[in-house]
């Protein structure tokens, strides 16, 4: 009640829908298997109601039965029985039946009212930020509304960072050494499309930001596509490219070539050939059906980017990211002071947003001119241009050399070395790879 007697509005929750799920769940495990999927324990909004869907999926975890007994049990364990209303609630939860669909649409309405609770946390932080709002801080507050929306209406349940005891994080890290080890040969991480830097680096994994640059023309552009035509089309892995000087027409039209090996000129000049449009009609198929996700507006500011970042994640569920190229971003509408310091907040935020969506982010830059001023024009990692903070933050940087840009009778003319120059989880390399210009990809030597 308020100082004038009026009732206080209570938060969006619906508790039978809650009692609904939880019954379920103490009598099928077929209910657990759908519910997990939907819901975590802090979407309920009775404590109580929260507790008990943990200890369910306790006992559920070491593959016993969790009826109302054993999960009396496990609550009496941490000395929480009766807090949630002792055996005689458990009893009664469990005490009515539940029909497949109502478990489901229970789940969906407690994920639901839970949505809007984090919501409305979220506008009464807002709220609160833009009290002290300036001109000059105005980016930013757009930035932490864009990620409090985001942390609200998403599945990762709170923005308080937690602490994990090691013993736990142990356990984790020995469960993905032996789920690696099980599957030997097979790549781990998101699978690059390239035999000996898969065996490298793994594949590409979740909260990595992974630098490609090279001088111009040297192919960073059709090497980014190479590892988005990987992941999409030939893993099925949801993948956005952001271009913001290529239009996606022109995108489209390389992704094509390399993927028919239909010469690109050939599809500029208008001088198809029948095989060229047969190989072409036999991967459009494949190509047309591919979770790849392409987008070429101009973005005004980085902020604007993440924001777009964050909906089709949430949208699409994108395992991997691509920017094309960093040096063409803003950070803000206003200028920090140097294009130095522009290009290394945009590097952290990278790195931030990889970690915050828990996917891969790939970000391209151009090499300043150090590489033409060498003798052997091998680039280097002090080569990337504007800001050192590119390689602090990168995980993986892969530098790209190709002979044949300097030397046009070179005897390795059509191959290119992939230098990764930094690699935070792994060794160093440098790795040959056919470069096939005509068809606007990289191929790994043995397939030439």
């Amino acid at each position: 009640m308020t100082q004038d007697g009026t009732p206080t509005a209570q938060p969006p929750h619906d508790l039978e829908a809650e009692k609904t799920v939880l019954r379920a769940m103490l009598r099928s495990t077929e209910a657990i298997a759908d519910v997990v999927e939907l819901l975590h324990y802090d979407d309920f909004y009775r404590h109580a109601h929260g507790r008990i869907y943990q200890a369910v999926l306790e006992v559920y975890a070491r593959d016993e039965d969790p009826d109302p007994r054993s999960v009396a049990d496990q609550l009496a364990k941490h000395e929480e029985l009766a807090d949630v209303g002792g055996d005689v609630y458990l009893q009664r939860l469990a005490g009515e039946p539940a029909a497949r669909d109502s478990w489901v649409t229970a789940a969906s309405t407690v994920q639901g009212m839970a949505v809007l609770r984090r919501m409305m946390v979220a506008a009464a932080g807002i709220d609160d930020l833009t009290a002290d709002v300036t001109a000059d801080t105005v980016d930013r507050l757009i930035d932490t509304a864009e990620a409090e929306i985001f942390a609200a209406t998403s599945r990762s349940r709170s923005r308080i960072p937690q602490s994990h005891p090691l013993a736990d994080v142990l356990e984790s890290a020995l469960d993905e050494i032996e789920a690696i080890g099980s599957h030997p040969g097979e790549t781990a991480g998101i699978p690059t499309g390239f035999r000996d830097l898969d065996a490298l680096t793994g594949g590409l994994y979740p909260g990595q930001l992974i630098v490609i640059a090279g001088r111009p023309t040297a192919g960073t552009s059709t090497l980014t596509l190479n590892l988005l035509r990987s992941a999409a089309i030939k893993h099925n892995l949801p993948a956005a490219l952001f271009a913001l000087e290529s239009r996606r027409t022109d995108i489209t039209l390389r992704l094509l070539a390399a993927e028919a090996r239909v010469a690109l000129h050939h599809m500029r000049s208008g001088s198809m050939t029948d095989d060229d449009w047969t190989r072409l009609a036999k991967r459009m198929p494949e190509v047309s059906g591919a979770p790849l996700y392409l987008q070429d507006d101009p973005y005004a500011t980085f902020t604007e980017l993440r924001a777009h970042c964050r909906r089709l994640h949430r949208q699409h569920g994108l395992q991997l990211i691509a920017v094309d190229d960093v040096q063409l971003l803003n950070y803000s509408n206003r200028p920090l002071g140097s294009r130095y310091q522009e290009v290394s907040e945009i590097a952290r935020s990278l790195k931030h947003l990889a970690k915050e969506l828990q996917i891969p982010v790939i970000a391209v830059s151009t090499l300043n001119r150090g590489p033409e001023q060498r003798t052997d024009k091998l680039p280097v990692l002090s080569d990337l241009r504007d800001s050192g903070a590119l390689e602090d933050n990168a995980d993986l940087v892969i530098l790209i050399h190709r002979e044949d840009m300097y030397e046009k009778e070179s005897p390795r003319a059509g191959e290119a070395e992939l230098i990764v120059a930094k690699h935070r989880y792994g060794p160093t390399a440098t790795l040959t790879v056919a470069h096939q210009g005509h068809y606007g990809r990289f191929v790994d030597m043995a397939l030439t």
